[in-house]
């Protein structure tokens, strides 16, 4: 086949720079993600990533024990069973303090309830509302960043001689737990470092460090979440995720109706 050509004054030459132009980029791009995650949806795919190592996408319960410090001083310990199914549905049932066992948060979607044992209605709480020292309600009843934020990958950073992925995430609305999130999660594998909340008027509220990575749920997951106070270092809440293990669960038992009959 004959090879002829291209007309036109000055075609090599701009044709020689598109490919330049397009090299540069490539590497740029290829610089901060693995193959195969180039593209719009380079930090979605990132963030879902981390989502998965965090929990399983099926259906799981575990055990979560919260600690409140002040110092070195451990100052309250609680302990609570979560049930959840695809990050949209989740129970979280308070054992102690026995003062309180009974009480259930009920998460359908971004809605949460609790039920208290001596009150015929359920009461309307925010994830945003504080349930015990520095954790959220949303901190433990939704851990679903993927579907409440936007998330954006503003670049790398290394950190004892690892590589993270930096991504800023913001609230798609107002009725999730925080309005923004700072982000690191390590490249090639996917484990989330550590997380930076904001509140609407952007000041930093707290710090969460992902800790104690071990066999979880069928894979290797963060244990133990570390929450510090961003006035005041001395402060801190520790979830520790305990028996994790997955299992069926119908959707019959995350409605008001079969709540009654946990309680």
């Amino acid at each position: 086949m004959e090879c002829r050509k291209l007309p036109g004054p000055g075609r090599g030459t701009v044709i020689t720079l598109v490919a330049a132009a397009a090299m540069i980029s490539a590497v740029s791009v290829s610089a901060q993600v693995p193959p195969g995650l180039e593209g719009d949806q380079t930090a979605q795919t990132i963030l879902q990533k981390a989502d998965e190592i965090r929990f399983p996408t099926q259906g799981f319960e575990m055990g979560v024990l919260i600690r409140n410090f002040e110092g070195k001083e451990a100052t309250e310990a609680r302990e609570y069973k979560v049930l959840s199914k695809g990050n949209e549905n989740t129970i979280v049932l308070t054992l102690q303090p026995a003062a309180e066992r009974g009480q259930i948060l009920l998460m359908k979607g971004r809605d949460l309830w609790m039920f208290l044992p001596d009150v015929s209605q359920p009461v309307r709480l925010s994830l945003a509302q504080r349930l015990t020292g520095l954790v959220a309600n949303g901190d433990i009843a939704r851990a679903n960043f993927a579907g409440d934020y936007t998330p954006r990958l503003t670049g790398t950073e290394k950190i004892a001689d690892q590589d993270y992925f930096v991504l800023d995430l913001t609230a798609i609305d107002r009725s999730v737990t925080y309005q923004r999130v700072k982000y690191w999660v390590r490249q090639g594998n996917y484990f989330p470092l550590k997380a930076e909340f904001y509140s609407l008027s952007d000041r930093l509220l707290k710090t969460c460090t992902y800790d104690n990575y071990r066999q979880l749920g069928g894979r290797i997951r963060p244990a133990r979440l570390v929450m510090v106070d961003a006035l005041r270092s001395e402060s801190r809440s520790e979830m520790d995720y305990e028996d994790m293990k997955t299992r069926e669960l119908p959707d019959k038992i995350f409605t008001k109706d079969y709540l009654k009959k946990l309680q």
